[in-house]
């Protein structure tokens, strides 16, 4: 069993230390930024608004949805306004009222009725006409006086259906007026001119008001239609403008002002307040999952600054465009996913870029914009993969347009259908998404210097063998340099089986032991006949194979080689024992027990020979690639000792080395798994044996041997 995993590694004190720093540091620059807007804005009385009037456009800091006490009784007072004047009448009053008004017309008529009735000679009658209603005009009397009996019938009967038609009606008191002077136009137009202004005046002073104005009614009715208009709610976006330059402040722009403090500005405490604490909660989680899922990013304080900054710099982003409509989505948010992929790995990455599209959504003030960001940012993840090609980049701003093109016509169809508003949107998402791929490319190997984390592109560079240190290694040793090779193509295999960085792995296999330069004849890989170490002590043998880790890191320096390359030089042997020297100092102490007599070989053996002495200095392997490389190093030169390269002896060669370095705990410092050796031990038999492969023993071959052991022979 593997004694250590992330899983269940301590909370040390360096650990909380770290937390508290990096978590604080990055909690307060991101609550900071996202509490900006609880800051007081310049938007104070005389500063900006001069009788009324003001002198910039002045924006919503965020979002919100409130109900304007000020709008609403506009509203209630204009429907107060549209109610009319309540009145009294009633159609039995209406009734009423237009019996007894016929009535007394007969009583105003009747002397004219009286006077065409009379025997009378005409100037008589003439006489008694015009006396018959004195409060008639001269021009009335004159016409009332010409009339003969048969038009004044005629004109009687006109007056009485005029009459009972007006006052059948409702004739309001604020009217009356109005409905007396409309009288001689109801008269039919048969009649004369004349004749209908008589009718008029006759009927004027008879028409009287029926309703009376009810001004108890008239409130009542007034406030039924005010309860009747419900609150009135706003909806507000973060920069919509609140008041345009030059515009006056009425009421209602006053109350959005004060609701957003900006009359009066006073620091809002309890949103920044939030602010801090959703900043706060971010944080800690995030660090949390790095320090539970990647040891390796959490203690590189590089990697961590990086993660810091890149979210850092996204928010303040997304701050200063999120109360723009569109601006937003054109923002290249896909671009964190992307390079913390390349630079460190696709987990961290898509945790952080979660994190990222939670403050984005909560800045902006959508699901919709969260939504964009996490997802867009996940695609990129998913297709760039390492980012050992340009085409890699290319594939993922393919991916991230389709996604971010997607999510906004998504919520287009669940929303307000904006066939416009969707155009604009999706073109961001397509420029968004381009911008993403080119700042990634441009950026990440800067980027990954400057934090010194080695990108895909170094590694290609330092894998070309015209590369100064691997040409040293080819020329000068040549049995380590084609042993590199091949730990490199086993090491490469095996990564790829367990989801480690195959193109890492390779590059270390080829400078894992540039330190053997310093002694090329002292390695067996370099020597031809005669073995160095048959003249040393296990003692100096020790001493002279350790050195080649300390000469390599030295070397490594030297040429400029990433740290986390010279990592693996020291870390490909761990603490492991050379089980070779070791075996000879046991089989001197055995020897030198065996010449004084009564003593135990064993306990002498074990009293002399310190086990310790015969390790390397390690650190152990603290990466899964690194443990990789050290069992294909000794893999591979365990296998090339054989005599036999079937199967069955490969496969056996090959576990009782995985074992052997599981027993010694060798992997204790790394999160490898019993089911990664166990795709790690087939991927290697599977290389092993097509490197050693039987081949076809050809005719002209065998020839060739025959000659040259007959050569031989003669010449003894």
């Amino acid at each position: 069993m593997l004694a250590r995993t992330a899983s269940i590694r301590a909370f040390t004190r360096r650990d909380g230390v770290r937390l508290v720093a990096f978590g604080l540091l990055l909690a307060l620059g991101l609550g900071a930024v996202l509490a900006v807007d609880a800051i007081p804005g310049p938007f104070a009385g005389s500063n900006v608004i001069v009788d009324d009037i003001s002198l910039v456009d002045i924006r919503a800091p965020l979002a919100v949805t409130y109900t304007s006490a000020e709008a609403t009784e506009q509203r209630r007072e204009e429907a107060r306004q549209q109610v009319p004047p309540q009145y009294d009448y009633t159609a039995q009053r209406g009734q009423s009222t237009a019996e007894q008004q016929l009535r007394a017309f007969d009583v105003t008529v009747d002397p004219i009725d009286a006077a065409f009735a009379a025997i009378l000679p005409d100037e008589a009658r003439q006489a008694a006409l015009r006396q018959a209603v004195p409060l008639l005009t001269s021009g009335a009397r004159e016409t009332l006086a010409q009339l003969d009996r048969v038009e004044w019938t005629a004109l009687r009967g006109e007056m009485l259906r005029v009459l009972e038609s007006a006052q059948g009606q409702e004739v309001r008191d604020t009217l009356l007026a109005e409905v007396r002077g409309s009288l001689a136009n109801r008269v039919s137009p048969r009649l004369a001119p004349d004749q209908r202004a008589l009718a008029g005046e006759l009927l004027s002073p008879l028409l009287v008001a029926n309703s009376t104005f009810d001004s108890a009614a008239t409130e009542r009715a007034r406030q039924e239609a005010a309860s009747r208009v419900g609150p009135v709610r706003f909806s507000i976006r973060k920069g919509e403008i609140l008041v345009q330059r030059g515009e006056r402040v009425d009421a209602l722009a006053r109350e959005k002002l004060a609701l957003f403090n900006l009359l009066d500005p006073r620091p809002d405490l309890a949103r920044a307040g939030g602010w801090f604490l959703l900043a706060a909660l971010a944080v800690l989680l995030l660090l949390g999952w790095i320090w539970r899922f990647r040891p390796q990013i959490w203690h590189r304080t590089s990697a961590l600054l990086l993660i810091a900054l890149i979210l850092l710099g996204s928010a303040v982003a997304m701050k200063v465009t999120g109360d723009r409509s569109v601006l937003p989505y054109v923002l290249p948010t896909a671009t964190i996913g992307l390079l913390l992929a390349v630079l460190l790995d696709a987990g961290a990455a898509l945790i952080v870029i979660g994190i990222a599209a939670l403050l984005g959504g909560a800045m902006v003030g959508t699901v919709e914009y969260a939504s964009y960001v996490l997802l867009g940012g996940m695609a990129g993840i998913i297709v760039v993969r390492r980012g050992e090609r340009l085409g890699h980049f290319a594939q993922a701003a393919v991916a991230i347009a389709v996604v971010q093109v997607a999510v906004v016509t998504l919520f287009t169809l669940l929303g307000d259908r904006d066939i416009t508003g969707l155009a604009e949107l999706a073109g961001a998402g397509v420029a968004a998404a381009l911008g993403s791929a080119v700042a990634a490319v441009g950026s990440f190997v800067v980027i990954g210097s400057l934090f010194g984390i080695t990108t895909s592109f170094q590694l290609l560079e330092l894998a070309n063998p015209s590369q100064p240190l691997l040409r040293r290694l080819l020329l000068e040793t040549p049995g380590t340099y084609h042993h590199s090779l091949m730990v490199g193509n086993l090491g490469e295999r095996a990564a790829e089986a367990i989801g480690a960085d195959p193109l890492l792995t390779r590059v270390a296999a080829y400078y894992h032991d540039v330190g053997k330069l310093a002694n090329p004849l002292a390695y067996i890989e370099n020597q031809a006949d005669e073995n160095v170490h048959d003249e040393l002590t296990p003692e100096e043998s020790v001493a002279l194979v350790k050195a080649h880790v300390a000469n390599g890191i030295d070397l490594a320096y030297q040429y400029k080689l990433p740290k986390p390359l010279i990592a693996f030089i020291p870390q490909h042997h761990g603490t492991a024992l050379m089980s070779y020297f070791h075996a000879r100092a046991m089989d001197r102490a055995i020897e030198e027990a065996g010449a004084r007599p009564g003593a135990s070989l064993a306990e002498a053996a074990a009293a002399t020979v310190d086990a310790d002495k015969y390790r390397h200095a390690g650190p152990k392997p603290q990466s899964r690639e690194a443990a990789i490389l050290m069992l294909a190093d000794s893999v591979e030169a365990s296998v090339r000792s054989l005599s036999s390269h079937d199967e069955p002896a490969i496969r056996a060669m090959v576990n009782r080395i995985i074992h052997e370095r599981l027993d010694d705990g060798q992997f204790d410092e790394c999160d490898l798994t019993l089911r990664d050796l166990e795709s790690i031990r087939e991927a290697f038999v599977a290389q092993l044996l097509g490197m050693y492969h039987r081949r076809v023993e050809y005719p002209q071959n065998k020839i060739v041997e025959i000659e040259s052991r007959r050569a031989a022979g003669n010449s003894r």
